[in-house]
């Protein structure tokens, strides 16, 4: 956990947010700008900053990560119809938050990236 992180306060319990699931290991909860109907971030307890640094030993957490958005795309009921999973890293990939995370995306048609 770092202080200053944002997620990090939001795991604690220290920032505001509309949490949908967690567990030992994953929280979700709404994106508070959201870009779509459904935008909730999918985040790892565990303060890794971006995708770049996952590394052989976060397989397990990476898998689970997986795992509970597509719980809780069925919970926000997107799944049958269907809906994105994004990570941002970096700046130019356009990762605003350093503390890894996913995008879940949906109640409406998605465009590009085939």
């Amino acid at each position: 956990m770092h202080p200053d992180c944002i997620f990090c306060k939001i795991i604690r319990g220290e920032a505001p947010s509309t949490m949908l699931y967690e567990d030992e290991q994953v929280v979700a909860f709404k994106d508070i700008a959201p870009i779509a109907p459904v935008h909730v971030l999918i985040v790892p307890r565990l303060h890794i900053p971006s995708a770049a640094e996952v590394t052989e030993e976060n397989t397990a957490l990476i898998g689970h990560l997986i795992v509970v958005a597509a719980r809780v795309a069925r919970e926000q009921g997107v799944a049958e119809r269907g809906y994105r999973l994004v990570t941002n890293v970096g700046r130019e990939g356009g990762q605003q938050v350093y503390h890894l995370h996913w995008h879940l995306l949906g109640g409406r048609q998605m465009r590009g990236l085939g």
